[in-house]
């Protein structure tokens, strides 16, 4: 029997519960040896959340869209809710290598034990930090220390991700920038302005403000240096 496979993990590393690319094709490919079934291609979704219904995710909806089985390693490899599979059966064929002969009811019912042990283990996470709480404000030192440590590295993935933000945000402002000058630039050759002298005049009249915001202060030397980072031909 023809099927294809399906991999994933949430980050670009090992992926969750240490079930990485590796791991996972091992046991899709063990449990094709083992039930005969012959796998035509493979499909990878990589920084995906579990949450995400399989059919949103770029490559599993192309693994269900070629109406073939769906293998997946293990079954949070393709939802860890138990609502996304209980549709999923009804509207798809897929098999679990780790588990390759469970029935339906089984699989479902497995997907929401699995559910039920994730809202415990949140919840018991929760009640454990309520009580390091309570313990910190009546004075122990031990807790306190742990609050501290776990909120500076909170503090420091905060402060990661908005720097990547404005990273990102640098990066599009400095886009557009590249675009204006490069638009400025073209204007002044339909102007038949055809040298660096010339073209620093152009920009100066116009006022065009320089990359560091000044009005006036073209240069020749500058409009070339720009010119080389937009690698635009001039004139």
């Amino acid at each position: 029997m023809d099927v294809v496979a399906l991999l994933r993990v949430s980050t670009k590393g090992q992926g969750e519960s240490g079930l990485g690319l590796d791991a996972q094709r091992e046991y899709i490919q063990q449990s094709a040896k083992a039930n005969g079934w012959n796998i035509v291609n493979e499909y990878i979704d990589v920084g995906v959340s579990g949450s995400v219904h399989p059919l949103e995710r770029p490559a599993a909806s192309k693994a269900f869209a070629t109406g073939l089985p769906v293998v997946v390693a293990k079954l949070d490899r393709l939802s860890r809710d138990v609502e996304h599979i209980a549709g999923l059966m009804k509207r798809a064929n897929f098999k679990v290598a780790s588990m390759p002969k469970a029935s339906t009811m089984e699989l479902h019912i497995y997907a929401m034990l699995a559910q039920q042990e994730r809202e415990f283990i949140a919840q018991r996470t929760k009640d454990g930090l309520k009580a390091l709480a309570n313990r910190a404000d009546a004075g122990d030192i031990e807790a306190q220390a742990k609050i501290d440590k776990r909120n500076a590295g909170r503090a420091a993935a905060h402060k990661a991700h908005t720097y990547k933000i404005a990273q990102q945000a640098n990066k599009q402002a400095a886009l557009a920038r590249a675009e204006d000058y490069a638009s400025h630039i073209k204007a002044a050759m339909f102007d038949k302005v055809s040298t660096l002298k010339g073209l620093a005049e152009w920009l100066n009249t116009k006022g065009i403000a320089s990359p560091k915001g000044v009005v006036g202060s073209w240069q020749a030397v500058q409009v070339s240096r720009l010119l080389s980072k937009l690698d635009i031909k001039f004139p």
